[in-house]
């Protein structure tokens, strides 16, 4: 009993932990992060359970979301021309750049029209583009994206290794360019499919505040605040704030 309550308190202190996060962003900007972990033994170990974490889970969710992702497929390809997949170049850990996948919600000469759009970029920051109306996705699309759908095939990219479960989003090679010495931190770990900001806002938050959110977890993360955000995950998806 001692053993369970020690560990439901250490769950409701991170949670607590990230609901403060959430709600000052603007003063984590303000206090220096810093990334070194004395205890390389104890996060080693972390990175290894981390792993077979990401290995378990992908491989069951791939099998139990077979049929979805044949139904998404098929409406992809009923809805309009060009093929189910969309592969485009990200950068990882350590600036290691790997291919991921989504399934496409866009029209087939989106990159074309992206340079046309530029101006009216909504992201605050700059080094991020988007556009709550982006006339480039597709009918299927728009509901891939409200609900996270479209992200859905990334979980091979887990399985392979290229990303995790849990981690700062892989940037583009154009966007990491233009990150400073700072925001490059985000590099020292493997990118993951959801992130702290992502649960707290998604796109609605300026970039700025999403980098001093992601190296926030990289100094505190765990498999105790990997699997709050994961379970934070669920309804932040359903409630659909700031996807676009």
């Amino acid at each position: 009993m001692s053993d369970y309550s020690s560990t439901s308190t250490i769950l409701k202190d991170q949670w607590q932990e990230m609901d403060t996060i959430n709600m000052n962003t603007s003063s984590i900007i303000a206090v220096p992060i810093p990334l070194s972990n004395s205890n390389k033994k104890t996060k080693r170990y972390y990175f290894m359970a981390k792993r077979s974490f990401d290995i378990f889970i992908t491989t069951i969710a791939l099998i139990l979301l077979s049929p979805l992702l044949l139904t998404v497929a098929l409406l992809i390809r009923l809805d309009s021309k060009g093929s189910i997949f969309f592969s485009q170049l990200r950068v990882g850990k350590g600036g290691k750049e790997f291919k991921m996948w989504k399934f496409r919600s866009m029209y087939i000469d989106a990159e074309k029209r992206k340079q046309e759009l530029m101006k009216k970029n909504e992201m605050q920051g700059g080094v991020l583009f988007k556009l709550k109306q982006d006339p480039r996705v597709t009918r299927v699309g728009r509901i891939l994206r409200k609900f996270s759908i479209d992200e859905l095939p990334q979980l091979w990219n887990v399985w392979r290794g290229d990303m995790s479960l849990v981690g700062p989003r892989p940037p583009l090679p154009n966007e990491v360019q233009e990150y400073t010495c700072h925001q490059r931190k985000r590099l020292e770990v493997t990118p993951g499919i959801t992130c702290i900001w992502q649960v707290s806002g998604r796109s609605d938050i300026p970039f700025h505040q999403q980098v001093e959110m992601d190296l926030e977890y990289i100094r505190n993360q765990s498999l105790t605040y990997d699997l709050i955000i994961l379970l934070r995950t669920v309804p932040a998806v359903l409630k659909a704030r700031g996807a676009y």
